[in-house]
């Protein structure tokens, strides 16, 4: 019925943020637009690193996978690095809604004044 997760296994709301950025751009998800899309789901301000500091974690873990894109004129002759999550990041980004899910309605059935 349990099972006892390893230290990363579990993912923290702002990975959780980061991996949801990453499934809702699909073939847009680099940089800047990950950024702005945790920034409205988190509906608070994220400093650029973070996002970056937070991604490349994720792709150790195996929860994401990176590569360049051809440069593009647009961006100065730079290339994007784009991300994709993986089946292990899939897995666990539905872990950790489920869990959040569990949460919800044990503090519904609690009748808990603030949910």
């Amino acid at each position: 019925m349990f099972k006892l997760f390893k230290k990363t296994d579990a993912l923290g709301q702002f990975e959780q943020l980061c991996l949801t950025a990453v499934v809702l751009l699909r073939d847009n998800a680099y940089g800047i637009p990950i950024h702005e899309k945790v920034e409205e789901l988190g509906e608070r301000r994220v400093l650029l690193p973070a996002v970056y500091v937070t991604l490349e974690r994720l792709e150790e873990k195996g929860y994401l996978t990176s590569s360049f894109t051809d440069p593009t004129p647009e961006r100065g002759g730079r290339s994007k690095r784009m991300f994709q999550l993986t089946s292990a990041g899939e897995r666990a980004l539905k872990e950790s809604a489920a869990t959040a899910q569990r949460i919800y309605e044990s503090l519904r059935a609690a009748k808990w004044k603030r949910v």
